[in-house]
C-alpha cells in the first residue's frame, strides 16, 4: 500500500485521469459528501465479499474514507486478497474537505 495526498489526487482527477476510486466509508457517510467511486464498506471487503472491484485487481485503485485509517485497513485486506496497487488517500474526506470543500 501507498498513499496519496489530497492534493495529488485532485490533481490527477482534474487533468481528466481515470482512477479507480474505492469508498469504503457506510453509506449514511457517502450520502453527506463523496467524490465519486465505487462503495464497498470496510466491512464487506473485511469478509472478502469484493466481487464488484474484482476487475480491479491489477490496476490501481484509491481507497477512501472519512479520515484515512478505515481505508488503510481495506487496503491492507485487499493487498492479502492479491490485488496489486492499493493507494491510501491520506486524511480522507476530512482533509479533502478541509481544502476543497463540499
Amino acid at each position: 500500500m501507498t498513499t496519496i495526498t489530497s492534493e495529488a489526487l485532485k490533481e490527477r482527477l482534474d487533468k481528466g485521469e481515470h482512477i479507480n476510486l474505492l469508498d469504503v466509508r457506510e453509506s449514511s457517510e457517502r450520502a453527506e459528501f463523496n467524490i465519486g467511486g465505487r462503495h464497498v464498506p470496510v466491512g464487506k471487503i473485511q469478509a472478502m465479499q469484493v466481487d464488484e472491484i474484482e476487475d480491479w485487481k491489477d490496476g490501481e485503485i484509491v481507497i477512501y474514507c472519512r479520515s484515512g485509517n478505515r481505508s488503510g485497513i481495506a487496503a491492507m485486506f485487499l493487498d492479502q486478497m492479491g490485488f496489486k496497487n492499493t493507494v491510501n488517500l491520506t486524511g480522507g474526506m476530512l482533509a479533502w474537505q478541509q481544502k476543497y470543500g463540499g
